[in-house]
């Protein structure tokens, strides 16, 4: 009994003690130095969160954790919806991209694509100046082509002027660099294997600059339906043949009325008038004829149109319309 009474006062103060323990914050929970959101944290307080190995040597490993732990994750917030009724963003159209272009594509020399829908790649360009020809509109860049078109325009030149005794040529637009549709004057001309010729012969002297740009070819017309017969003489007719000769040659296009007036004067050129079958009418084709070559073979990718029949077209029904088929 007696050893009772003794034992309880211990037990209650060792169960004050225990109690007291529990309810001090500083006992149960180590302090933490977190600088609140966008605060400078001070040295000092880093400090006391850098955790020390036993040893005392650093311990990266240590530093990392014990940096995790005293700084307050933030949770990702919730991907915003993307906004609506923005509208798509808008290119530029093609014929101004192909137009400011002034180098041809560093590639390997291909025509892609059709005659109205396409484009080229490592293309050449046709001197200004030849010994046979010179080129109009240099202003416009467009004396650019697929090789087999510049050896066509060179060769050309040089048999007319040779054979034929046309003066020379005075070379409209062939293709941009890149090819592609044109800012303006053509639907065509997009693949390198289109050329202008103008109908009006070369003078005998390097043309100005400036004649370049602003002279005139002259038409060929009398009025819609005829030729003048003082401006498209033998000359003309035999220069259309001998372009047509070729027979990479697959289109050659001009006025209905030219058209017409070949089929009745074909014999200026000589007796076989199959050259004739190239020869397709299309209006406003009276001061300059059209040359298309076909794609040239094995070249993927180029689309040729269907070759002509032996048909040479010179019915009356045929040579007064306008088709390029």
């Amino acid at each position: 009994m007696r050893r009772l009474i003794i034992g309880l006062p211990l037990l209650f103060l060792m169960t004050g003690i225990a109690a007291a323990e529990v309810a001090s914050p500083q006992a149960a929970v180590r302090p933490q130095h977190v600088a609140p959101p966008g605060a400078d944290t001070p040295q000092q307080d880093n400090t006391l969160n850098e955790a020390q190995p036993a040893d005392g040597s650093p311990d990266d490993e240590g530093e990392d954790v014990a940096a995790q732990a005293d700084v307050p994750m933030e949770l990702p917030l919730r991907r915003p919806d993307p906004p609506k009724n923005i509208p798509p963003a808008k290119l530029a159209p093609a014929n101004d991209l192909f137009g400011s272009v002034a180098d041809p594509a560093p590639l390997s020399a291909r025509a892609i694509g059709g005659y109205t829908k396409g484009c080229l790649s490592g293309g050449i360009s046709l001197p200004i100046n030849g010994p046979d020809w010179q080129v109009m509109r240099v202003s416009r860049n467009r004396n650019w082509g697929a090789p087999q078109l510049i050896d066509y325009m060179e060769r050309l030149a040089s048999d007319a002027h040779a054979l034929d005794g046309w003066p020379g040529l005075l070379v409209g637009d062939l293709s941009q660099p890149r090819g592609g549709p044109m800012l303006t004057g053509h639907t065509s001309h997009q693949i390198g294997l289109d050329a202008d010729i103008w109908l009006t012969p070369m003078p005998d002297r390097v043309l100005t600059e400036d004649e370049r740009e602003e002279m005139t070819a002259v038409s060929m017309l009398k009025d819609p339906f005829n030729v003048d017969p003082e401006v498209f003489t033998d000359l003309q007719i035999k220069l259309i043949r001998r372009a047509a000769s070729y027979p990479q040659v697959g289109r050659i296009f001009v006025h209905p009325a030219i058209k017409k007036a070949l089929c009745a004067r074909a014999d200026v050129a000589g007796k076989n008038k199959a050259w004739l079958a190239k020869v397709r009418p299309w209006w406003n084709h009276h001061y300059h004829f059209h040359v298309r070559l076909n794609c040239p073979p094995g070249m993927s990718g180029c689309d040729s149109q269907t070759p002509v029949s032996g048909d040479i077209g010179c019915d009356d029904k045929r040579s007064c319309i306008g088709t390029r088929s």
